[in-house]
């Protein structure tokens, strides 16, 4: 018998046109995902568990081959719609444990993604000790032509100032073939990444992808802020992907389900493109965090941003300081004026381990800080201000009135990390605490921007009475989400902006609450465009806060690159625009007025890279966003690094493939800066358009809009 007539014999539960994928379970009962003609023995249990005292029935480095998920037996299936969603939730149970999982598959009908979460239930009369549990898995993935040697494994390192490097190798540089036939067993590692502490994306983005040798591309996602990892590797000739939220070994997480509790995964997402490899892919992904985030009035108006931190005053915001950039910031187009850090501070001590209150300083705001506030309105601005709202000051007084049960523990003592501790927002004192701040600065102050950032990494998360320190910091997590939906209830024309030392916390677990994601704390403007030119794999353009930091000690040249890292993405406006002359002031102020004609499309715009996802050094960059009317592509030439091995004939140019405008003649339009010497030349025959800029560190916008497409 084929695998093809195997498969065909199986009772088939649930399909997906789109990815090509079908559950199937077979005549014991036993469920699992498919998107090929393959036996069945290289797919993967649609669940994997491991319970304490069952374990997996292969030891090694993989969380799948699990003692549970191979007992796992189909109890019934159905579907619902819900507005333009469609949920299937398989049900099964453990014969011997009498654990339930329920397997809930949502999607949008014609889509090309998949969600997925787990919900377990102990059914039995015993406790049952999880250690760890997958969202979703997938085996039978290989290259149509060429197997496993046909695939491309991609995937992003992270970390302070350096977010969203993208690296990628061939599959088998990962996972080594291990001629399965002469051992009789499967290897036992996998290519792995995963998250640590309270940092979601503090070493890794919680995303990665296949590819194959055409341009087919599946890419997936786990939204998690509290622990996350994602394993693959080979599995009877094929790939298989596992993913998961925090489990034991990893993130220090055991739940136990005494009979009748339950337990829900994080969620988790996969998405295939069929065509278009990575772009493709990312198209699908970009337009799936659209669907799953909370709708805000700001993802459509897209407000210019000023802050006064980055390069700037840099968390020593004064009265006097802070009036001339708030009449500059509005001169140059600023829709909302942050004051970031500092503006709390009045203990000779430094702020640092004394914060909590949230109070503004006295010494700081002789006349008050509504003098400032007032005078941000004045000039036609929204006041913003920074806050670190999970955090309390080794030396404030809330340390020692705030009960020790609202703070993270271990072994029952308070933990303390960089002269701060971390509130546990599911105890109500906490809670109340931050509510209270947050309606005083919103309600009273009249303040409508918050930029909430997250400095320090907690670690594996807090223990209370016999809970695990991962899933106090799972319960914690969930808390949090819930208190900024709160906020966003109260208060719903206030904007949160998520910060986390820069990109150190930027999942779609904050991002479907949140309106903004800081990209970067990186200071060097030569240095940001590979992190904005990426950010968009990690969060949609419109959520993307990318600083554009002008000074007046700037040429030209150098204020025009800074501007142009930032303008597909959220303008984060900083530097002393006070002190510019009006050659600088005037090309500030017309990147800002080219944003401000493009941004409508940014929110429905997909992104793109012709030359490939950037790498850290690379000479030469290109972003680029789609809409059904026009292209915006950014292109930064930078110095060439010691090693470079750059053409010297072609080191002024580049040429870009965009096949997706092949028979379309676009118009080209230099939009910014008009007058630094760049060209573009479009190539109808092949679809390519050469890009010239004439000197290094310099950079270019450029629209190219397609006939009939009507202007920005």
């Amino acid at each position: 018998m084929t695998a093809a007539a195997e498969i065909a014999q199986e009772s088939l539960l649930w399909t997906h046109e789109a990815l090509g994928l079908r559950a199937v379970a077979d005549s014991a009962g036993s469920v699992r995902l498919t998107d090929a003609d393959h036996h069945w023995d290289s797919l993967v249990p649609v669940v994997e568990v491991v319970l304490t005292g069952h374990g997996r029935t292969w030891s090694g480095e993989r969380f799948i081959d699990t003692t549970v998920g191979n007992r796992l037996v189909l109890r019934d299936h159905d579907t619902v719609e819900d507005g333009q969603w469609r949920h299937t939730t398989i049900r099964l149970t453990d014969p011997q444990t009498r654990l339930a999982a329920d397997v809930t598959l949502s999607t949008v009908p014609g889509s090309g993604f998949l969600r997925s979460q787990v919900r377990l239930v102990n059914e039995g009369d015993s406790p049952l000790h999880l250690e760890s549990v997958s969202t979703l898995t997938l085996g039978g993935i290989v290259d149509r032509a060429a197997g496993l040697d046909g695939l491309t494994l991609h995937w992003a390192d992270n970390d302070w100032l350096a977010e969203c490097r993208w690296r990628q190798a061939a599959f088998r540089d990962q996972v080594v073939p291990l001629n399965r036939a002469a051992h009789g067993h499967e290897g036992r590692g996998c290519f792995e990444r995963y998250s640590q502490g309270s940092w979601s994306t503090g070493r890794h983005l919680p995303l990665a992808a296949l590819t194959d040798g055409g341009e087919g591309a599946w890419l997936w996602q786990i939204e998690s802020s509290a622990g996350w990892r994602y394993e693959t590797g080979e599995r009877e000739g094929a790939a298989y992907i596992a993913l998961f939220g925090p489990d034991d070994a990893h993130h220090q997480w055991r739940q136990t389900l005494a009979p009748g509790q339950e337990f829900t995964t994080v969620p988790a997402v996969l998405v295939r493109a069929r065509t278009g490899g990575l772009d493709g892919a990312f198209g699908e992904l970009t337009a799936y965090r659209r669907r799953i985030r909370r709708d805000h009035p700001d993802h459509r108006a897209l407000p210019v941003i000023y802050n006064d931190y980055m390069n700037t005053l840099m968390g020593d915001p004064t009265t006097d300081k802070l009036l001339p950039l708030i009449e500059a910031a509005g001169a140059a187009g600023a829709e909302v004026f942050v004051i970031d850090a500092g503006w709390y501070d009045d203990d000779a001590q430094g702020w640092w381990d004394a914060v909590g209150a949230w109070e503004p300083a006295g010494r700081r705001f002789p006349g008050g800080i509504q003098e400032v506030l007032d005078a941000i309105r004045q000039h036609g601005m929204t006041p913003g201000l920074w806050l670190e709202p999970e955090v309390v000051g080794v030396r404030s007084p809330l340390a020692d009135t705030l009960p020790p049960e609202a703070f993270f523990r271990r072994g029952g003592v308070r933990i303390t990390e960089h002269g701060r501790h971390h509130l546990d927002l599911r105890h109500p004192a906490a809670r109340a605490h931050l509510d209270q701040v947050v309606d005083r600065i919103v309600g009273e102050w009249g303040v409508g921007y918050l930029k909430l950032d997250y400095n320090i990494n907690i670690g594996p998360g807090t223990e209370n009475d016999t809970e695990s320190a991962g899933a106090g910091l799972l319960g914690h997590h969930r808390a949090h989400l819930d208190w900024l939906a709160s906020l966003l209830d109260r208060h719903p024309d206030l904007v949160l902006e998520n910060c986390g030392s820069g990109g150190l916390r930027m999942d779609y677990a904050q991002l479907a609450v949140t309106q903004l994601q800081s990209t970067s704390d990186q200071q060097d403007p030569l240095r940001y465009p590979p992190i904005a030119a990426a950010a968009t794999t990690a969060v949609t353009p419109e959520q993307a806060a990318v600083w554009a930091y002008p000074q007046p000690h700037f040429d030209l040249d150098e204020i025009a690159f800074t501007m142009t890292t930032a303008l597909l993405g959220r303008v984060h406006l900083s530097g002393f625009l006070d002190r510019m002359d009006d050659a600088q002031s005037a090309l500030v102020r017309s990147g800002v007025d080219v944003y401000k004609r493009i941004r409508s499309e940014i929110n429905d715009a997909l992104p793109l890279w012709p030359l490939g996802l950037p790498s850290w050094d690379d000479e030469w960059l290109a972003h680029g966003l789609r809409t059904d009317s026009a292209t915006y592509l950014a292109l930064w030439r930078r110095e060439p690094t010691p090693s470079g091995t750059e053409a010297l004939e072609n080191a002024g140019s580049r040429t870009l493939r965009l096949p997706h405008l092949t028979g379309t003649p676009p118009r080209v339009e230099l939009l910014y800066p008009t007058d630094a010497g760049a060209t573009a030349i479009w190539d109808a025959a092949t679809a390519h358009l050469t890009v010239a800029l004439p000197r290094p560190n310099t950079a270019v916008l450029v629209r190219l809009g397609t006939t009939g497409g009507e202007r920005s």
